[in-house]
């Protein structure tokens, strides 16, 4: 798309992924729309685009990724708001530790 735009390309400032065809930033409104566009063509529920940062905060907490390194994908600047915020994923992750912890000691889950 850079080279395609020439001198019209104004996205060196941002060193975006996702831009306009001249490197703009891609606006918020229509990120939604074309993201209600794919849920409704595919037959599904209608969401907010958020939603897909807290399911993949949710997944990676669920796969054992370390907290930390979930903190630093989602950008959080305290490990707190991480933890704080997708609490609702720490009782199965608990349920898997104390597991792990019983099958170490006792041999069985």
């Amino acid at each position: 798309m850079r080279l395609r735009a020439g001198p019209a390309w104004s996205g060196n400032d941002w060193d975006l992924v996702f831009t306009t065809d001249n490197g703009d930033p891609v606006s918020g409104s229509v990120v939604t729309h074309q993201f209600q566009a794919l849920l409704k063509a595919r037959g599904l529920p209608r969401q907010r685009f958020h939603d897909l940062r807290h399911a993949a905060a949710s997944f990676m907490l669920a796969q054992d990724v370390p907290l930390r390194v979930a903190m630093d994908v989602l950008g959080h600047s305290e490990i707190a708001v991480t933890a704080n915020t997708y609490s609702h994923v720490a009782p199965a992750i608990q349920r898997e530790a104390t597991e792990r912890v019983s099958e170490l000691l006792w041999g069985e889950p």
